[in-house]
């Protein structure tokens, strides 16, 4: 055999190993959708609502949380919680869609290292409240926080200056000195948040004004110390969860637990750098703009 029929039976064989790979791999996802969607629209099964990090809005997010009330195959949602608050806002929509399907389904939170501020305006949305007794919770309140570089600036020899319609406007400003006023307005606008969640704790922990005044100091709890306070009901991990869906509700605990997702329409690279740094690394800004609730040590 001549050196050329060598060649072509060499080129041969890699384009047959090429299309055999390719249809192989065809296939395995054909398989996989497949048995995706048949498990998707009839296996029941409990929802796992995972809450990490920096809270903030996700529209995204939002619509995954309200698909679980109209979704039959869903028997109850378990909402896990490892974050130290966020955005009032971003907790907020969180709150209001959990309470949406806790109207139609069992909704149990777990809190894990840390469930503190935001963080746990999530967890009095669901009917129950479990944490390990090591679980920091609790830091009900709320902050604003801002620089000022006046000083800095006066030893640079840099002046800044503005027009503005009102002395109020676009305050407090880290050019300008905080004047009294801008204390006072920022104060009103800290306190009227904190009343909304104090009075959220309040309602949903069934607490008197005593009971509030002691919890709701801006300090955070173990999980041990938040138990005696009554901001969580029970100690344990996502197994106490199970337990309690079983007890209370008759889900077996070998009823399948499935995550809930969301973000599936970015790429897979976006979605990849959003799982291994957050929301830094997407294409988008992250901003904290707005009153946080956040717990920083």
């Amino acid at each position: 055999m001549d050196a050329d029929a060598i060649l072509d039976r060499r080129r041969l064989k890699r384009r047959l190993m090429f299309w055999r790979l390719t249809a192989a791999l065809a296939v395995m996802m054909l398989i996989a959708v497949g048995v995706a969607q048949y498990y998707d629209r009839g296996e029941s099964h409990i929802a796992r609502l995972s809450i990490n990090g920096f809270i903030s809005e996700d529209p995204e997010r939002g619509e995954a949380i309200e698909k679980l009330m109209d979704e039959d195959e869903v028997r109850a949602v378990i909402v896990r919680i490892n974050s130290p608050g966020g955005t009032t806002t971003g907790s907020e929509q969180i709150y209001h869609a959990l309470r949406r399907v806790a109207a139609k389904k069992p909704v149990v939170a777990v809190i894990g290292t840390i469930g503190t501020s935001g963080g746990y305006i999530v967890a009095i949305a669901a009917d129950h409240i479990i944490a390990m007794e090591t679980s920091l919770t609790g830091s009900i309140g709320v902050l604003f926080q801002t620089a000022e570089f006046t000083g800095l600036l006066d030893k640079l020899g840099i002046k800044p200056f503005s027009l503005k319609s009102s002395p109020l406007k676009g305050q407090p400003s880290p050019l300008e000195t905080v004047s009294k006023e801008v204390r006072q307005a920022l104060q009103v606008l800290l306190e009227d948040s904190y009343d909304w969640f104090a009075e959220l704790v309040q309602e949903r922990r069934k607490f008197n004004q005593l009971e509030l005044q002691e919890a709701a100091d801006g300090r955070v709890f173990s999980g041990r110390q938040a138990m005696k306070l009554r901001l969580i009901d029970a100690l344990g991990g996502e197994r106490a969860a199970r337990l309690w869906l079983q007890d209370k509700h008759g889900i077996s605990m070998k009823v399948p637990v499935t995550e809930v997702r969301w973000g599936e329409k970015s790429s897979l690279l976006a979605r990849t750098l959003d799982t291994v740094g957050g929301k830094l690394f997407k294409n988008e800004r992250l901003t904290l703009d707005g009153l946080l609730s956040v717990w920083q040590p």
